[in-house]
């Protein structure tokens, strides 16, 4: 008997020289890891914040980095309601778990992990029968037209498709590149649809997951999902998906403008990421000059990063960082409010700090350099 599930494509030249950037792109990602820096947590915290951001923000639960972390840390958020907020907790568990599987050793993919992640994800709905095949028939709609734009295969043909992706997860393909094989686990996975909720994010999360394993770089360094989740990528996203599937379940081998689609992706965030990584170095270094001329301590440079990448900080996140007193904490912040690097906003528990003039001054300088990422398929 046949394959039941889409082909993984051939590549054309382009496609591998792309691919060739990607991982040169990595490499060079992976080298300069290798040392450790001060600001290395801070950027793994923030990617892996972005990329929950992202994937969650497509199926509409919206929410600000500044809240996404301070529910990774198990803090209440200061904006995001309650059931957004259990959204973005419940995917946290599940990409961290995938972090855990990316580097353990004994290792292999089957359905009831599949079905533990979306209960990890969505396991709150008890209503949407989490991490246990969808009951019936599935429509997706464009929730702007109402229109039904994609019907998965019936419902008992899907605990054997889920077999036999999951047989190829662990044996099909071994010789294709990890990115296209991610993709196509993206694509098939989706295709199934086999849960009644979060089958976009487990397609999203699985493609990270295959690429984790594959101990390329750590997995909120090689996800695509913060791509993904920006307004006009979100829906070229939905166009890519619509174009592979024409409207319903129906395997075929084409499937290279989809694999496209996504190492397009790859090579983008790729050249985002890198750009972050030494935006970090140069903003770190040069805070460090500025608050050792001011007579503060060097740890401060902490919460004064933070400022740079989000909007604001909480006193008990810099507490955390820097394992100080909450007094020690409440200090600092008083005086880096006094030199004028941050200003402070609402009472009590519901304090926190944006960037003062000082800062704000150098969050332009460097948001004023911003390059235009380079379109790989556009020589």
């Amino acid at each position: 008997m046949g394959s039941m599930l889409y082909g993984t494509p051939s590549l054309e030249a382009i496609d591998r020289a792309v691919l060739g950037e990607i991982e040169e792109m990595r490499r060079d990602l992976r080298y300069r890891l290798a040392e450790t820096h001060r600001w290395d947590g801070q950027l793994r915290r923030q990617l892996q914040a972005r990329a929950i951001q992202g994937s969650n923000s497509i199926e509409g639960y919206r929410a600000g980095v500044e809240d996404i972390e301070s529910i990774m840390a198990g803090e209440a958020p200061l904006e995001t309601s309650d059931a957004v907020a259990r959204e973005i907790s419940g995917y946290q568990q599940a990409l961290t778990y995938i972090q855990v599987l990316s580097r353990t050793s004994a290792f292999g993919f089957d359905a009831g992990l599949l079905h533990a992640l979306n209960f990890m994800m969505i396991g709150h709905h008890l209503d949407k029968t989490p991490g246990t095949v969808r009951p019936g028939a599935i429509y997706v709609r464009n929730s702007a037209t109402g229109e039904v734009v994609y019907e998965g295969p019936d419902a008992e043909e899907v605990p054997g498709l889920l077999g036999e992706l999951v047989d190829w997860l662990n044996e099909g393909d071994l010789e294709a590149p990890s990115h296209v094989r991610a993709a196509m686990a993206h694509f098939n996975l989706v295709g199934i649809h086999p849960w009644r909720d979060g089958n976009g994010r487990m397609s999203r999360a699985l493609q990270t997951l295959v690429l984790g394993r594959d101990q390329i770089t750590t997995p909120e360094f090689s996800s695509i999902e913060e791509w993904l989740g920006q307004a006009r990528n979100t829906y070229d996203y939905y166009d890519a998906l619509a174009e592979g599937q024409g409207g319903r379940w129906n395997p075929h081998g084409d499937t290279l403008s989809w694999v496209r689609f996504c190492l397009r992706a790859h090579h983008l965030q790729a050249q985002r990421v890198q750009r972050r990584l030494s935006e970090a170095g140069e903003v770190w270094m040069l805070l460090e000059e500025r608050v050792d001329a001011d007579g503060l301590n060097a740890r401060t440079v902490s919460a004064l990063y933070e400022v740079f990448v989000n909007r604001r900080l909480r006193r008990s996140r810099y507490q955390l960082d820097e394992s100080l007193s909450q007094g020690q904490a409440a200090r600092d912040l008083r005086d880096l409010t006094a030199k004028g690097w941050l200003t402070p906003y609402g009472e009590t528990r519901g304090r926190f700090y944006a960037p003062g003039p000082r800062m704000q001054a150098i969050k332009d300088e460097f948001g004023a350099r911003v390059v235009p990422l380079r379109d790989p398929y556009r020589h």
